[in-house]
């Protein structure tokens, strides 16, 4: 029998599998972040709650939803196994070595970093899906003009009789669409400010996480060629660490100040 370590229970392993599952996690980010881009529109909601209605009924997203809740698991618990693994194997740090000198913050600071986006992963799901989906969303009736496109809203305090969860339906050339209105759940937790300061805090956190990981990552698979790793450092950097988490960081900003 083979003394060598199962490639899934040893350290480069776990390595790869949190390469795997944060660049997949990535790729949510950009999926999402373009989903939501929806919310700026200034139509009363309407896209946004179309594009809430499809990301939780269309079959292929409800399947790669579960994998996206598998990947942060697995993330997270890799993450926490090695983190635990690193420091029981040199309890006691080298004195002569500046590790500040040697690394970056937020190279050293990683598992701050990732339970502070856990803790604002449980929130906004709390806050959003939860609510989408079992909680207390109100409900929404848009009746668009189909040849003018001059569209008006009404919010229902109840369910209408005829609402299955999301019903479309023209009549007399107008258009009418019943649905929860995610949008409305959206402005009104927004209304908290010491919800939106966390969720700037939380991107901010985000910025830092994204910067290491995203080009650590393909540091373990391998892509670390001098003709291509300042290519990953910069969309790593600037697109990752900057773009994403600042007009993330925009949305609840956007809804306190403005709407």
């Amino acid at each position: 029998m083979s003394k060598s370590k199962p490639m899934l229970t040893s350290s480069l392993g776990k390595k790869l599998v949190m390469s795997l599952t944060g660049l997949f996690l990535c790729i949510f980010l950009i999926v999402h972040l373009i989903g939501n881009l929806q919310l700026f529109s200034d139509d009363l909601g309407y896209s946004f709650n179309n594009y809430a209605y499809f990301m939780t009924h269309f079959a292929p997203i409800k399947v790669t939803s579960y994998l996206l809740y598998a990947s942060i698991i697995i993330h997270a618990i890799y993450a926490l196994i090695l983190t635990i693994k690193n420091k029981s194997a040199r309890p006691v740090p080298y004195e002569q070595t500046d590790g500040k000198a040697n690394s970056p913050w937020n190279s050293r600071n990683m598992g701050i970093l990732g339970t502070v986006l856990l803790v604002f992963i449980a929130t906004h799901m709390q806050n959003f899906w939860f609510q989408y989906k079992f909680g207390t969303t109100p409900y929404v009736e848009y009746r668009t003009d189909v040849e003018t496109g001059d569209r008006q809203t009404d919010l229902f305090d109840t369910t209408p009789d005829s609402y299955t969860g999301y019903t479309k339906f023209t009549e007399n050339g107008i258009e009418v669409i019943q649905s929860k209105d995610l949008y409305k759940q959206v402005e009104e937790t927004f209304k908290n400010p010491f919800i939106v300061a966390f969720y700037v805090i939380a991107m901010a956190a985000l910025s830092f996480h994204l910067i290491h990981g995203f080009q650590s990552a393909f540091q373990t698979l391998g892509f670390n060629h001098r003709r291509y790793i300042g290519a990953l450092r910069a969309i790593g950097v600037w697109g990752f660490g900057v773009v994403i988490p600042v007009v993330f960081a925009l949305m609840p900003l956007y809804f306190y100040f403005v709407k």
